[in-house]
């Protein structure tokens, strides 16, 4: 059985997030997703997504094609998570393309590319923007 693993914040859930999830899916049998958690979100962009931790995990955990969900804590515990998940295969969208070569010695890694013009901050920034 191959398993699959990918992350992602995830927040102002679309079709961009469903296309990628749905394509990792596809190179194995069993898909874990790591959803970031908002801790680990604001460290990163300097905010909180709109949608908590637990709601995000409960959109992506009712998805047919994902097997198993996990709060991710930390950018540098990758290749810990990929390790006590026993996954066969990173997958990442191609933004990050280069980006998580380094946990090769551990698992497989792919890019794929992402959905064409649409990005949760471009939705949010739209939103925000409508008054």
């Amino acid at each position: 059985m191959k398993r699959i693993i990918t992350f992602g914040t995830f927040d102002v859930f679309h079709v961009g997030h469903v296309n990628i999830l749905e394509r990792a899916a596809q190179f194995g049998d069993y898909l874990i997703v790591g959803v970031s958690s908002d801790a680990l979100n604001f460290s990163k962009k300097g905010r909180y997504p709109v949608y908590s931790q637990n709601d995000r995990c409960k959109i992506i955990s009712s998805l047919s094609f994902v097997d198993e969900v996990f709060i991710e804590e930390s950018l540098e515990l990758k290749k810990e998570y990929i390790t006590q998940h026993n996954a066969d295969i990173l997958i990442m969208g191609d933004d990050w393309a280069g980006r998580f070569d380094w946990v090769s010695d551990v698992c497989e890694v792919k890019y794929l590319p992402r959905t064409p013009s649409i990005s949760t901050t471009e939705i949010i920034e739209v939103v925000k923007s409508i008054k």
